[in-house]
């Protein structure tokens, strides 16, 4: 039987899950989801599960057998009788700049308009360059990367910041002008990781392509988000890698404003299979975020 693997319909899903069906085989089955139909911004979206819902239905419905997620989409809440049968190799996790006559970050004009949907993206940018016009933007790479240097006024940027992972996965790098390094500039949790997931108990159709250090860490930067109560739509940012049979984790959560920010970096020796490692470091980081003070920086609940 050939095995169904569902995906969102846009362009960057059906090419990132056309990934993981090259290593499983089988055939994709686009599904539209809300996501995908909606013109409003993702912060009013709600960011939480926005992605998801339609191919869970899809999953639990038995119309297909795995779903092929970007992991920072999912709802840190597991959902009953589904589960993550495998986290491929990570992707490039960070951000890149795309700018018009390719300029950087630091050689953007004053006043310079850059475009993104992400609060998180927002609010580091403010920091850093508090003097540009920032602009929330939708729609798929191709509709962001046509803003660059429009002819049209009233639609054009001079720059829009995008996931190098998947730019990467359309081809499209040639657009870069600036990558932003992990440590000065962390990303969504499980930024360019996948999530394969199944109904409980068929984790055996992708287990063989699952990947313990990227799964360590994208679990442990979701953990933060979990423990914050936090939603993917939230202004946090977030690093974990495993180096030595360690895990480290790096979290900061940004007024959305970027005027303020708050960080906590941990790390914790992994055990057989690195869960208890991916759980504790998560909660020693949110512990230290919430000490000092998180939720009255960032809005942080649903």
């Amino acid at each position: 039987m050939t095995l169904r693997i569902g995906t969102r319909a846009s362009a960057l899903a059906m090419a990132q899950a056309g990934t993981i069906a090259d290593l499983l085989g089988g055939e994709l089955v686009p599904i539209l989801s809300e996501g995908d139909t909606s013109t409003a911004s993702l912060s009013t979206l709600g960011g939480r599960g926005v992605f998801a819902n339609a191919l869970r239905e899809a999953l639990l419905a038995r119309e297909v057998d795995v779903l092929v997620h970007s992991y920072k989409d999912l709802p840190t809440t597991p959902v009953e009788g589904l589960a993550i049968a495998a986290v491929p190799e990570r992707a490039d996790a960070r951000d890149a700049l795309c700018a018009r006559d390719g300029l950087t970050l630091e050689t953007l004009p004053e006043g310079a308009r850059v475009g993104t949907g992400s609060p998180r993206r927002r609010a580091q940018l403010a920091a850093r360059r508090p003097d540009l016009e920032l602009v929330d933007l939708r729609g798929n790479v191709d509709t962001r990367l046509g803003r660059v240097g429009s002819a049209d006024p009233e639609r054009a940027l001079d720059a829009v910041m995008l996931a190098a992972a998947g730019l990467g996965r359309l081809g499209r790098l040639d657009a870069v002008t600036e990558y932003l390094d992990l440590e000065a500039w962390p990303t969504a949790p499980a930024q360019a990781a996948l999530a394969v997931e199944t109904r409980a108990g068929d984790e055996r159709l992708a287990a063989a392509i699952d990947h313990r250090p990227t799964r360590l860490a994208a679990d442990a930067e979701r953990g933060v988000l979990a423990l914050l109560g936090a939603g993917c739509a939230a202004p946090i940012g977030a690093h974990a890698f495993v180096e030595d049979e360690l895990l480290f984790l790096t979290a900061v959560v940004y007024r959305p404003d970027g005027t303020a920010q708050l960080s906590s970096s941990h790390a914790a020796a992994l055990d057989d299979d690195g869960t208890d490692a991916a759980a504790s470091v998560a909660r020693n980081v949110t512990d230290e975020l919430l000490q000092q003070g998180a939720a009255d920086l960032a809005p942080l609940g649903d």
